[in-house]
This record gives C-alpha cells, structure tokens and sequence, in this order.
C-alpha cells in the first residue's frame, strides 16, 4: 500500500476523512509527583477574596500562607477532573480543611479538580494534603508579619530553603500577579520527600520586588 504524503494526509485530517485515535483521558492514580501550593492570602483577599466576603479572608483570621492545593503532576503538564469511583467528601470533612486552606469551600473545589486525579480517596486526600503541609516548615519572618514588606521574590524562596533542608532551588517555585506575591510552590515525591520541580511548573516571579501585605 502506497503511503499517503505528509501534505495530503493533513488535509484529509481536516476533512474528517482520516481519524487517529483520541488521546486517552486523565486517569486516576498517574502521576509523576506534587505540588503543594501555599497561597499568600492576604494577597488574594486584597484582589479577590474582600470583593465575595470570602471566609478566608474575615477580619481577624490573621491568616498568612494557606494550602490553595496538593497536585498531581506529570512530568509535563497534569491532569485535573479525572473520572473516580471515589466519593466525594462530606461538607464535614472538607469543612475540617478550614483550619490549613482558608475555608470548606476551597478544599472541595480542590478535590473534585485535583484529588480524583490522586486515586486516593477523600479522606485520604485531605490527610496527604495536611501531611505534606505538616512536612514544609514557613520561615518564622512570615509567620509573624505585622507590616506590609516589599522584597525580592528570591529572598522569599531562600528563606523557605534555609529552614527546608533537603529542597533545592529548583524544588521551589515562587509566582507573583500584579506586583504582590502570590504563591511558594513546593515538588514533591509521591512520598512526599523533597525533588526538583519539572521545567513546566519551574517558572519564578520575574520581578525585582514584591509585595508581602501583612495579615489582617
């Protein structure tokens, strides 16, 4: 059988005449590693949390980093919705992340995007999530902000470094949005342990400074 030339054959792609097989869905339980992302909430409530009177943000909470996720990752790209046999948490349990996440609502919405994608079930999820918090030491400094800081994003990476042994910069991944700090993202083995981050997922703040707003 004479093969169809590259040129022609993208044509009848096009024309449906051709069809490859689709490429197979996010599946449960496949992936490569994690990352958990801590969010800097004052940072979010000033852009979007104060505008929905989000829980998270009620004054007094004082809150600092919060878990914004625990992700399943491939070494490039990751999946998100997978389809799972597992039930979804009870508005109890996810209401019990409140105290790690900001608010029930957060951690719902993070299971049904990222921990079907675990193959793990809720429960299970929700207590991988806080062990991974509960492994990440914060740097004191921002544990007991009391004034807005502007600072370079680097210092904040450092600081996370020296009281994180075992990460590596590589492993640690600090992003911005309009000026403030938004989030540390931290790779993780499936164990847990510490490992560099894939080069999709390995993009720092590229600006000189930030801003750090002090809990509230």
């Amino acid at each position: 059988m004479k093969q169809i030339p590259i040129a022609i054959s993208a044509f009848l792609v096009t024309l449906g005449w051709l069809s490859f097989p689709a490429p197979a869905r996010d599946i449960a339980g496949q992936f490569d590693y994690y990352v958990l992302a801590l969010s800097w909430s004052p940072a979010w409530c000033s852009s979007t949390g104060d505008s929905r009177n989000a829980e998270q943000c009620d004054n007094g909470r004082g809150l600092g980093f919060v878990v914004h996720g625990l992700w399943p990752q491939y070494e490039r790209g990751w999946p998100q919705n997978c389809p799972s046999d597992s039930h979804d948490p009870s508005r109890r349990e996810s209401q019990a992340m409140t105290d790690i996440m900001g608010s029930g609502g957060l951690a719902w919405y993070q299971w049904q995007k990222h921990g079907r994608c675990t193959g793990l079930t809720a429960a299970d999820y929700y207590a991988t999530t806080r062990e991974a918090l509960e492994r990440i030491r914060i740097p004191e400094l921002f544990d007991r902000l009391d004034r807005d800081i502007a600072l370079p994003p680097s210092v904040v990476e450092d600081a996370f470094l020296e009281v994180n042994p075992g990460h590596t910069g590589d492993g640690i991944t600090v992003t911005c949005r309009n000026g403030d700090l938004q989030e540390v993202r931290i790779c993780l083995t499936r164990e847990l342990e510490p490992r560099d981050c894939a080069l999709d997922v390995r993009r720092d703040c590229s600006q000189s400074r930030i801003l750090m707003e002090a809990p509230s």
